[in-house]
């Protein structure tokens, strides 16, 4: 590419991200505390994304690259306490991918998705081989469970009671 069809401003030197940092005399206040253990699950997710799995990035290409019904997917992203690999906020979806580890962390795994499920969110899990070998297989899954998350509650129904 020529280097010379970018626009000027592209190589615009950017702010420092700790512009504004530092002032205050030093005390440390208890919303900075707060956001320590957020701020930590932020880099160790964008870590994360610089060293996906085959698996995850293959899951990646087709997640980011296709429709499944308009959805948007992040990944690895920070939901409370836990990192998780695939999410999509509207409609609550959330993938994980495991390998032969979680054989081995089955219990850990129940108490996360419980968590997670009580946040409102459904999690789908497939094993790393699985969306090697039959990523259609996969896709139609998570298809067919955003089709059923996006659909809207039934109505209530009418109160029972007689006519006279």
């Amino acid at each position: 590419m020529n280097p010379h069809t970018f626009p000027i401003r592209a190589f615009l030197p950017l702010p420092s991200p700790l512009v504004g940092e530092g002032q205050g005399g030093g005390d440390v206040s208890s919303t900075k505390t707060k956001n320590i253990g957020k701020d930590i699950s932020i880099l160790r997710a964008k870590k994360l994304r610089s060293n996906l799995t085959d698996a995850e990035k293959k899951l990646w290409y087709w997640l980011r690259c296709q429709n499944l019904q308009a959805a948007s997917f992040r990944r690895q992203a920070p939901i409370g306490s836990y990192i998780v690999d695939f999410v999509c906020y509207e409609p609550r979806l959330i993938i994980e991918l495991d390998g032969g580890q979680h054989a081995s962390n089955q219990s850990y795994d129940a108490k996360r998705d419980a968590w997670l499920r009580g946040e409102g969110f459904a999690v789908l899990r497939f094993w790393n081989n699985e969306v090697i070998k039959n990523t259609g297989g996969v896709l139609e899954t998570i298809l067919n469970h955003i089709t059923i998350l996006k659909q809207p509650p039934l109505p209530n129904p009418p109160p029972q009671g007689g006519r006279e």
